[in-house]
């Protein structure tokens, strides 16, 4: 009994100083990613971005939306990306064998015709069936093909792009109109840039006209207001931070812009995972290392896209299982980077952190949770290592979560109600004593699909924007 209490209160220990170095990583990168935000602040204030891309010097982009049984968004979803400002650009979408009314609904709604364009084969894909263009629309086409799933339906809209860069979006998001502009500006003025990433934002219960987001609220329902702070965090300071320190893994498949050539050269995205969009970036830093060519991968705070974010238990359960999952698969699949002192800090640090945080994190914290509780029940009250362990595990997850509102509130102040402010501190503490630790037990549920194989999808539920 006396050596099981000891292993015990060394797994205890050793939980904390987890929790603290996992914690403490995250603050040092909402800090730097804080410091990377004001400087792009105040160098966007000198940039007058409708200007520069009236000029010969903007780059053309197609745009790829991959629409698998999309009918209820996918009209307002097109509508947004054809009022976006920018001097020229293609928009194309890629029905992925819907079995709903999606590929109707475009028929009706952009009065489509049998196109003459060509198809190229430069990427593997399943059976186009055929392609249409628009008769109201020049700059839209739309490709029907046979189900091959996400990433399959990235690569047929790769195959017939007809510009040097790709722009992918997904079917149940938007993009503010401007977005575009901002995020496409660093490849006409730095040539290493060969992908760019922007920021995802909840677009739950705003107010959208015209395909566009003319008022942004604060969701009703806790469940959506948790994923807010979660959003928030992940995508304006943690993969801002991550961006600074040039070490980016993953440009999220609802909005991301590539060089079409690196897609081609890479193989595109790849049909064996439910993580193409973190696979895909994976492959790329790995390609360019090995060819030791100077190149970045930049993400931007400010080119905002906006996306339907899921409002009950079930179907965040499924997304967040299919996330770890993919999260795994894209891991495995370059293993070559696990500390591989040839690939810099990429491979020294980020791979190995992600690997062991964010994949295998949700069993340390399971093990660490169990393990206090049963010390507490032991000892029968609350001992020392159980207060570190709340004030690693705990008291630090709700900083975070204060400091990226504080930040937010310094620099881009979405929410702009007094209500909505004071609504999301309070769930930066609501977050942390049960949401979190649901959303490990997710987490580890999608591992364990990853070692049983499982490849379910899992349901997604839609509404209309």
């Amino acid at each position: 009994m006396d050596n099981f209490y000891f292993f015990l209160l060394v797994f205890d220990y050793f939980a904390v100083i987890y929790f603290f170095l996992v914690n403490g990583t995250y603050l040092f990168l909402n800090i730097k990613a804080f410091f990377s935000i004001r400087k792009y602040w105040s160098a966007r204030e000198t940039v007058e971005f409708e200007n520069k891309f009236q000029s010969e010097f903007y780059k053309p982009v197609s745009i790829i939306i991959p629409a698998y049984n999309e009918e209820l968004t996918v009209v307002d979803n097109i509508t947004s990306i054809l009022s976006l400002q920018y001097p020229e650009y293609e928009v194309v979408v890629v029905n992925d064998g819907s079995k709903d009314n999606t590929i109707e609904e475009l028929k009706d709604k952009f009065n489509l015709v049998i196109s003459s364009r060509s198809y190229r084969k430069d990427l593997e894909t399943q059976l186009v069936k055929e392609v249409y263009d628009s008769a109201d629309y020049p700059n839209l086409v739309v490709v029907d093909k046979e189900n091959g799933g996400k990433a399959d339906a990235l690569n047929a809209g790769i195959n017939i792009a007809q510009f040097p860069l790709v722009c992918n979006v997904d079917a149940d998001s938007l993009i503010d109109d401007h977005a575009l502009l901002k995020i496409v500006e660093p490849f006409a003025r730095d040539w290493r840039v060969i992908a760019a990433g922007g920021t995802i934002r909840v677009a739950n219960d705003c107010e959208i006209r015209g395909g566009q987001v003319t008022k942004v609220r604060l969701a009703k329902k806790p469940l959506v207001r948790m994923q807010v702070l979660e959003y928030l965090r992940a995508f304006l300071f943690g993969r801002v931070g991550w961006a600074a320190l040039n070490s980016l893994l993953i440009i999220s498949g609802a909005f991301g812009v590539f060089k079409r050539k690196h897609l081609i050269n890479a193989g595109g995205y790849s049909t064996d995972t439910v993580g193409e969009d973190m696979e895909l970036v994976l492959k790329l830093n790995r390609m360019m290392k090995k060819t030791r060519r100077e190149y970045r991968v930049v993400f931007f705070p400010d080119p905002v896209c906006w996306t339907q974010v899921p409002e009950d238990i079930q179907t965040l359960s499924n997304q967040r299982r299919r996330w770890q999952r993919g999260l795994g698969q894209s891991l495995l699949m370059n293993k070559e980077l696990f500390f591989n002192k040839d690939y810099g800090l990429l491979g020294l640090f980020t791979y190995p952190f992600y690997f062991f945080v964010e994949f295998l994190g949700p069993v340390i914290e399971t093990l660490g949770y169990l393990a206090i509780i049963l010390t507490i029940f032991l000892q029968s009250g609350i001992t020392p290592v159980a207060v570190l362990f709340f004030i690693t595990a705990v008291l630090m997850g709700i900083l975070l979560s204060i400091i990226s509102l504080l930040f937010e509130e310094m620099t881009f102040h979405k929410y702009d109600k007094l209500s909505d402010k004071l609504s999301l501190i309070l769930y930066a503490f609501l977050e942390n004593l049960g949401y979190k630790q649901l959303h490990t037990y997710w987490r580890l549920r999608g591992i364990i699909d990853l070692i049983l194989k499982k490849e379910s999808w899992g349901t997604q539920k839609r509404k209309n924007f």
